[in-house]
Order: structure tokens, then sequence, then C-alpha cells
């Protein structure tokens, strides 16, 4: 094979004939089709490949966006069946059946992550606000505030001042986007108590010992009633394993007049409903003070 072709990164079909490589070999197992006249070695396939190659096949200053780049990002976003470029020409756009092209006129800030151009994190907020729903878009904004270390007042001024099409369902989703949040199932929790209208927990609270030092972080609560929302998706061989020191600990807590609901995977997919209607009653037993009905508009935004 002449040394002058990279095969280790993605190449077109022209692009081995042109370095003088028989394109017959390309139905080998040496090398993997990643979209069509594209492929690369086998075993240089990585994760980003086929965000890669969705850039190679357009022209220089092309930027991976939405999916791709929250995928760039390592944000949580849904399984989605293309990869996403953003070009600021028509001409620029290339049609393939794995890859949606975007055109912009709209200014499009833009960085370089894993080696690879993407759109900023805001801007991908944004432009995801048309493809996902508000829980998984606050989901994503959590996560950029924990993994990318993003300031949420800045997303919520970014969102505000934007002109791009879906700013307005963006603006609603950075509204409830906190610092703190360990997971999506968290951010999920936290929405489902929220969107059925109940009071917000809040999130990440500290519980600290005389000295003054870190005894526990509660992920969801309420610590003027000291009440606990905990969301436990372990399996069970996993629960299994760690029963003793939840008991320990949810003992430790009750001791100090503090109430645990644990919400369990099940509770949440199966049981949405009662769910609530658990919280509800903890919440009024607790003395929050009036507590309004559940709001049965949650489940607009937790469908299947």
């Amino acid at each position: 094979m002449s040394e002058h072709l990279d095969d280790r990164r993605p190449f077109t079909r022209d692009d081995a004939v042109r370095h003088g490589v028989d394109p017959r070999i390309l139905r080998t197992s040496r090398y993997r089709r990643i979209f069509r006249g594209i492929w690369i070695r086998t075993d240089a396939w990585q994760e980003t490949t086929p965000i890669e190659a969705a850039l190679a096949l357009h022209p220089e200053g092309a930027v991976a966006s939405h999916f791709s780049a929250a995928r760039l990002f390592g944000l949580p976003v849904p399984d989605h069946p293309f990869e996403h470029v953003t070009v600021f020409d028509p001409d620029h756009r290339r049609y393939r059946p794995e890859i949606k092209s975007h055109v912009t006129i709209h200014p499009m800030p833009a960085t370089s992550r894993r080696g690879l151009k993407a759109a900023h994190p805001f801007r991908t907020f944004v432009d995801l606000a048309g493809w996902v729903s508000l829980v998984d878009l606050v989901a994503i904004g959590d996560a950029m505030v924990r993994v990318l270390g993003a300031d949420p007042e800045s997303l919520v001024a970014y969102c505000r001042d934007s002109t791009d099409y879906y700013a307005g369902p963006a603006r609603l989703a950075a509204s409830y986007v906190r610092t703190g949040v360990d997971s999506p199932m968290e951010t999920r929790l936290r929405m489902l108590i929220v969107l059925a209208g109940l009071p917000e927990p809040k999130v990440n609270h500290v519980l600290y010992d005389r000295h003054g030092n870190v005894r526990r972080r509660l992920d969801l609560s309420y610590p003027g009633i000291r009440l606990i929302i905990e969301y436990d998706g372990r399996h069970h061989i996993e629960r299994v394993e760690q029963w003793s020191a939840d008991l320990e600990r949810r003992e430790e807590l009750e001791d100090g007049d503090w109430k645990v609901v644990v919400v369990t995977a099940a509770d949440f997919y199966r049981h949405p409903t009662r769910t609530l209607e658990r919280i509800r009653r903890s919440l009024v037993q607790r003395g929050w003070g009036p507590v309004p009905p559940i709001n049965p508009a949650w489940a607009a935004y937790f469908s299947a």
C-alpha cells in the first residue's frame, strides 16, 4: 500500500485510487465502511470516527453540531441515527443517508474537542432544543455544568440573547439547569417533581459535622423539613452488596430526624404517579405547609 495514504483516518475511494491503491481491497476485512464511499482501517476505528468522517466529507470550516457535538463533549444525548454537521453555505452541504447537514446564517461559536471542530456547548444546547424533550435537554444542561464546568447563569444568558430558531425552548430548559447534579436520572427525578407542581428540592445539600467537616452530600432534599429524596438505580446484586452500608447511613440520618424517601428505577418508570404521591405525602407530613395537588401535566413531559 502507498505510504502516502493515511488509512487510519477516514478516506474516500477516490483518495485510495489517487494514491495507487486497488479499491478492491476496500471490500476485505482490513477496512470498515463508515458511510457510503468512505472507509477506515478496521483496527483504527474509534468512537469519534463517524464524526470525523462526516466532517471530512464537508469543506473546511464545517463543524460537528447537535448530537455529534454533544457526544464529543461527553454529554448524555439520546441515541440518534445521524451524524450532524453545520456549514455556512448551502453549496457546502454533503448528502449521505447517515449524515444530517445543517446550514446556518447566524454566528457559530466553535471550539475544538478531541481533535475535531465542534459547535460551542451553549450553541449545541440551543440546537438540541429542537430535537430532544425538555427533560432530556435539562439533563444535558446539568451534565454540561458537571462535565464541562459550565456556569448555569451564563447558559441562561446565552439562551436569552440567542436569536436562533429554538432559542425559546432552550431558554425554558436552561432555567431548570442546576449546579451539583450527579446524574441524568437525578435530573429526571427532580424534573418529575417540579413538572408535577411540587416544590423543587435542593440539589447537592451538604451536611457538616460539629467540626465543620463534610459528613453527607444529599442529591435531592428539602433541608428546612429534613426530607431527602434519594434515587437508587443500582442493580439488585449491587443493592445486596451495599445494603448494610445503606441501612447504616439511612439510620444515621433518621436518628438526626431526617426522613428518606427512596425512589428506585421501577418507582420512576413504572409507578411515577404513586411516587409523586409518596413525595407529596411526605412533604405534608414533614410540615412543608400548603403543598399544591399533583399537576397531571407532568405526564406530557414523560410520555414514551
